[in-house]
């Protein structure tokens, strides 16, 4: 499989930092491994971003940060030479307490094919704790350095669990998202985050009083991509529900096999031929 050059790579950073201003909004279904992004570019999406809980739970990790960079980085790496469109990578929070760590992380990053990251201010070593702001700021400025000196521009999507991980009062939410993601966004994030809002109004709010690029985490129940795009939000991305969405399915059709001994689950399989097809030597 054929390395990107560092011209090629640095053109599908600019080409995704683009997909985040329109006209349409960016819809992104998270890949795991090899074979899922590749199904995915053939149906169609401009980009990939990956799923760090997709990618952990399919080596026998759990998710939040128990995998080590490298491994998380080598299939990031797997992915971005088996397709042709932009790679985003899900970093975590950047696999280290240092902005230091996180300067380490975007260079592997780089060095992986991938073209932007997601990085998050979870404190997983303490629930429902978020890392020191100004920490957080000073990661996103070194993940920023080390893009500048590579000369790649990285597209850096910064998010914040304030309410994925029902940090403080639910009064007091909206206002530390607003307080996290606009430092964020004038640190140098391109975009920011807030998976955990699916209230239609609060997104509204959000788009208003950010007034950049937003991304919102698909959920069921919550407002379509069309609906989001209305909304005034540039991107929209399912995390680790692309692969248990799979997952379930699988589970139905495991539960079919045991308990009934058919197969009606394997109608809608993608036929042997083609999967191999897609697999490029």
């Amino acid at each position: 499989m054929p390395v990107n050059s560092l011209e090629q790579q640095k053109q599908k950073a600019e080409t995704f930092r683009a997909l985040h201003l329109g006209p349409g909004i960016l819809i992104l279904a998270n890949a795991w491994d090899v074979a899922s992004a590749v199904i995915l570019e053939q149906a169609g999406f401009p980009a990939i971003a990956t799923t760090s809980g997709g990618i952990a739970f399919s080596l026998g990790y759990p998710d939040k940060q128990r995998i080590s960079r490298e491994e998380m980085l080598a299939t990031v790496a797997r992915i971005a030479s088996a397709v042709d469109v932009p790679v985003s990578a899900d970093v975590e929070s950047g696999y280290g307490d240092r902005p230091e760590d996180a300067g380490v992380t975007a260079q592997c990053v780089i060095e992986a094919g991938a073209i932007g990251l997601n990085l998050e201010d979870a404190n997983h070593r303490a629930e429902c704790q978020l890392v020191d702001l100004l920490l957080q700021l000073e990661k996103i400025k070194a993940v920023r350095e080390t893009a500048t000196r590579a000369g790649i521009p990285l597209v850096v999507n910064a998010r914040t669990d304030v309410y994925l991980e029902q940090v403080g009062s639910a009064e007091s939410r909206y206002d530390e998202t607003i307080h996290r993601l606009s430092a964020y966004r004038d640190a140098g994030a391109d975009c920011v985050f807030a998976p955990g809002i699916a209230d239609a109004a609060i997104i509204a709010r959000l788009a208003r009083d950010l007034n950049c690029p937003i991304n919102i985490l698909a959920s069921p129940g919550g407002p379509s991509a069309p609906e989001l795009q209305k909304l005034g939000i540039a991107r929209v991305s399912v995390g680790s529900g692309s692969m248990r969405t799979s997952f379930g399915q699988l589970r139905r059709f495991a539960e079919e096999l045991k308990t009934r001994g058919t197969y009606e689950n394997l109608d809608g399989a993608i036929p042997y031929a083609e999967l191999n097809n897609l697999m490029r030597d």
